[in-house]
């Protein structure tokens, strides 16, 4: 007969009412199927198809494992933001290929994460620990690096995110490292130590302060006021030596009674602002100019200005360039919209995995005047810092417009691991190709069944739930959006694979402007438990089904990226169907609000991609601005490739001259505002052929999105998120 069970489920399966060429599981549960069983006929032959290449890379041929190990080292640990896992995971494996005596270690890692990540690694790798111990000194600049430190070497991770157990410590490495936290200020010492005090109780069982109290006396007043030691309970002399030392520095404790308590800066900050005492907040910021950028807002709502005070503004200019890149980038974009009526507002706390609430904005305005005051001073300050440099000023920079969808990198420490790796609240454009199609992969690991799907809610221009694509409903209308179908497990060694084709024209035809791709874990087991997990979308030519199938094509891939962390909802971006637009959105839901249904919570869904959408729409400080300010503060001569609004117009050559004695803030600001230029605008279907052609012989600038600039016999340096001729 033609009824037989089919493996390893058993279900009885007619071969004539399903035809095994189009499944991959079983018709009934949906679970995959043996290969060799018989049930799955083999397909006919395939045809080879034509597909759209993605960019290429140029890859260089290395000749000195040490050497380019190095080189790489230095551009990772130059880098000025947090690493994203797959960044950190390359530093790792680069230091096992560094030369062993560090004589190429830098003499600054700007990002204190970065600097314990690899300190700790050379200290667990017993060739390079004596060489390691000897950089302590000069790279552990407060308690919380030698505690970021310590949670490296046991085995953890530097963002202080996860507790872990904390592993022994060699005699000499604990009074090293005791040495380094009694070499601190004392004020910032005790501050460091209350901000993690239950990961600093793990390290004290390894450190014993007490044991060396009369040789590290503020080590061990630290740990006493994270402890509340009862000082008549100690023994020997340590309650009288903590005593004496608490008496040396009144600025940073005071005795009460038998313990130690802490008097901190922070403590004295909030008072000033729960007082409303302007003066005393702003002298007290002012002492920590990264703090003042984060309180900035706070700051100014503490009186009604109608104008920015003159001393705000001269401890503005005063304290600024002390002030770290990031808070200077992140204060400019709040305070761009700050002169706005309120929306929502959106919170990324710090995690193994980026989750966000929102609320509403309920702060008053602050007056325009007072906006624009501040933010003239940031930028000034932005300016200033990337007109100081020793190469030659630029004889042309050649800036890309679409860099205005790329947000500066903050910490993306909980970023996925990502085939082109972008900001989160970056927007690009959709690739080529009337269908988009999503994809997703995973095999489960042994004796576990794990049922992942792919789903698609659909939203009007009004944020309305219009309908959806998943294992509930594999065809939307018209077969704008149709699913592979329902796989419910993945068995080592294939896994399985679902997908979702998005047909782009016929979605919004049905009146559909958003897509929101969500992957979840339908029973509950997390991304972190498969052995392997990731999604991402291609780019499919033409929207007729009969050129399509189900083949997974690699060089059609635009974008992969992996499932990680103790998460089971992944909502990696939303689309915008009418300006052929992804916003990059990287964020995990939790799984006990019930998104495994999407019909349910069509709404709930809408309401989070309508708020992440508002976001990061507004006033974000972009690598346009950062692009701009470097051309016009090291150059006078910008030419912009203007990227076409909508697909059926073509690229434009935009032109601009620094006028005579124009300042770099005004010059800047005509740049970045896109206003139309003076001097040349020339439409061009070969925008950046042309773009090469100007740039050729000169020394230049160039930021690009796609690296297809390549101007002959040019020096200076190019920036690119994607590769392509000005690599060669």
């Amino acid at each position: 007969g033609s009824v037989h069970p089919v493996s390893p489920c058993a279900h009885l399966v007619c071969r004539e009412c399903w035809d095994g060429a189009d499944y991959a599981g079983c018709p009934i549960c949906h679970r995959r199927i043996d290969p060799t069983d018989p049930f799955l006929k083999p397909e006919h032959p395939r045809q080879v198809r034509e597909v759209a290449v993605g960019p290429l890379k140029l890859l260089a041929l290395g000749k000195d494992a040490k050497a380019d190990a190095v080189r790489a080292l230095l551009r990772l640990l130059a880098r000025r933001t947090p690493l994203p896992p797959q960044d950190r995971d390359d530093v790792k494996i680069l230091l096992a290929h560094a030369p062993a005596d560090l004589g190429w270690f830098p003499e600054d890692v700007p990002v204190r994460q970065t600097k314990a990540l690899a300190l700790g690694t050379l200290l667990l790798d017993r060739h390079t620990r004596v060489a390691a111990t000897e950089l302590l000194d000069q790279h552990l600049t407060t308690a919380t690096d030698v505690l970021r430190l310590l949670c490296v070497w046991s085995g953890g991770t530097a963002d202080l995110l996860e507790p872990r157990p904390m592993r022994s410590l060699p005699r000499a490495l604990r009074r090293r490292l005791l040495g380094v936290l009694d070499g601190l200020a004392t004020p910032s010492l005790v501050e460091d130590v209350l901000r993690h005090p239950d990961t600093w109780k793990r390290a004290a069982e390894i450190l014993h302060p007490y044991e060396q109290h009369a040789r590290h006396p503020k080590a061990a007043l630290a740990f006493a006021v994270l402890r509340a030691t009862d000082l008549s309970a100690t023994e020997g002399s340590l309650g009288e030596a903590l005593l004496r030392t608490a008496a040396d520095h009144p600025d940073a404790v005071r005795v009460d009674g038998t313990r130690v308590k802490p008097a901190t800066w922070t403590a004295r900050v909030e008072q000033a602002l729960r007082d409303r005492d302007f003066p005393a907040a702003l002298a007290l910021l002012a002492q920590r100019p990264g703090e003042l950028l984060r309180r900035l807002d706070h700051l100014l709502r503490l009186r009604e200005l109608d104008v920015l005070p003159d001393e705000f503004g001269d401890t503005l200019r005063r304290v600024l360039p002390q002030a770290g890149p990031g808070p200077l980038l992140a204060a400019l974009g709040r305070m761009r919209i700050r002169h706005l009526p309120g929306g929502r507002r959106v919170f990324f706390p710090r995690g193994q995995v980026t989750h966000s609430f929102t609320i509403d904005d309920t702060r008053v305005p602050l007056s325009p005047k007072v906006t624009d005051a501040v933010c003239t001073l940031l930028e000034a300050e932005a300016l200033r810092r990337l007109a100081l440099h020793d190469e030659p000023r630029l004889d042309l920079a050649v800036l890309d417009s679409a860099l205005t969808g790329l947000a500066v990198p903050a910490a993306e420490t909980a970023a996925s691991k990502a085939l082109v790796t972008v900001p989160r609240g970056s927007t690009q454009p959709l690739p080529e190709g009337e269908v988009l199609r999503l994809f997703l992969h995973w095999t489960e690991p042994a004796k576990k069944r794990v049922d992942l799907d792919l789903s698609v809610a659909l939203y009007d221009a009004e944020w309305n739930f219009t309908g959806l694509c998943d294992y509930t409903s594999l065809v939307h209308e018209g077969r704008s959006a149709v699913h592979s179908g329902d796989l419910v497990s993945a068995p080592a060694p294939d896994g399985a694979t679902e997908y979702v084709d998005l047909d782009l024209a016929a979605l919004t035809e049905h009146g559909v402007r958003f897509a929101l791709p969500v992957v979840f874990s339908f029973n509950d087991v997390a991304f972190e438990e498969l052995l392997d997990a990731f999604a991402g979308f291609m780019a499919l030519p033409s929207a007729v089904e009969e050129d399509r199938n189900a083949a997974y094509d690699p060089r059609t891939v635009r974008q992969r990226y992996d499932l990680v962390g103790d998460s089971r909802v992944h909502v990696p971006m939303l689309v915008d169907l009418d300006r052929r637009t992804f916003l990059w959105t990287d964020l995990h839901l939790p799984a006990d609000e019930g998104f495994h249904s999407l019909y349910r919570h069509g709404a709930d869904l809408g309401r989070v991609a309508q708020d992440l959408h508002q976001y990061f729409a507004s006033g974000r400080t972009t690598l346009w601005d950062l692009a701009v300010w470097r051309a016009t503060a090291r150059g006078d001569e910008v030419v912009v490739i203007r990227r076409a609004p909508h697909p059926r117009a073509v690229d434009e050559l935009w032109h601009y001259r620094r006028q005579e004695g124009e300042p770099d803030t005004a010059f800047a600001a005509r740049v970045r505002s896109l206003e139309t230029p003076p001097w040349k605008r020339q439409p061009a279907e070969a925008a950046d052929a042309l773009a090469g052609e100007v740039a050729s012989h000169r020394h230049v600038f160039l930021a690009l999105v796609h690296g297809g600039v390549a101007p002959a016999g040019a020096t200076g340096s190019a920036y690119r998120l994607l590769p392509g001729p000005v690599d060669g």
